[in-house]
């Protein structure tokens, strides 16, 4: 039975009875999750001679592993309740299963969200990984190559961006871009396309409401003025955002 131990020291996610070291999660998009946990391997001892306590340190360390997916939970959780047999089958073959099925679940997840913004590279890249389904090359993947597309995703997307943020006047905007490729951090350019972008674009497109009813009032546009009020009392920032857009484009 010592044929397990080669297959524990070349699986993409390798087990060990004690260390647990998570592998640093590239911040994605909202519905994409961090990168999976590894385990690294702190003992060569195969799976059949392992004991039952070091069996379950292990399937424990899986399941307090960061983004262990609903497919690897379920199993891990059903192996410790059950028999010393129920542990080994779950280490040797039931994990790896579980894995490939949560790593699917995960690309799917991803795959619309970067099709939604634009994500050319992340979004090939997704479809061709679906088309030839091979676990080891999609755990790769997750694990290293798809931070590596998301970064230049990113950069395309600032760019884009950039262009309508200097013809609009949005300056808050324009700064922050500029001052995210001068740095070209991809952690931190993908924190603030998530969450830093929203608060610039509101704050500028609140300014342009108060240009354009400065604007409306000068010339008498009742009607403007009054549409412009009410956007400014409700203060949704989407619903300005939608508003501007559309009023730009007329």
């Amino acid at each position: 039975m010592r044929q397990h131990r080669a297959f524990l020291l070349v699986a993409a996610t390798a087990l060990a009875p004690a260390l647990l070291l998570p592998t640093p999660a590239f911040a994605g998009p909202s519905s994409a999750p961090a990168t999976a946990t590894t385990v690294a391997v702190s003992s060569e001892t195969p799976v059949d001679e392992m004991t039952e306590d070091e069996l379950r340190a292990a399937i424990t360390a899986i399941l307090e592993a960061e983004a262990t997916g609903r497919g690897v939970t379920e199993a891990a959780t059903r192996a410790l309740d059950g028999t010393v047999d129920d542990m080994r089958t779950f280490l040797t073959t039931g994990y790896p299963a579980a894995q490939a099925e949560d790593d699917l679940v995960r690309l799917f997840r991803m795959l619309g969200p970067a099709r939604q913004n634009g994500d050319k590279r992340v979004t090939q890249e997704i479809t061709e990984l679906l088309d030839r389904n091979d676990p080891a090359e999609i755990r790769e993947w997750l694990e290293t190559g798809y931070p590596l597309a998301q970064a230049e995703d990113d950069l395309v997307r600032l760019f884009r961006m950039l262009g309508p943020a200097r013809q609009n006047g949005d300056k808050r905007v324009t700064q922050e871009i500029t001052e995210l490729l001068d740095r070209n951090d991809p952690a931190e350019i993908r924190e603030w396309l998530e969450t830093g972008y929203p608060l610039a674009q509101a704050e500028d497109d609140r300014f342009a409401l108060f240009v354009l009813l400065g604007t409306a009032q000068k010339a008498g546009d009742t009607e403007l003025v009054q549409e412009i009020n009410g956007l400014l009392d409700r203060m949704d920032a989407d619903e300005i955002r939608a508003w501007l857009t559309a009023y730009r484009a007329a």
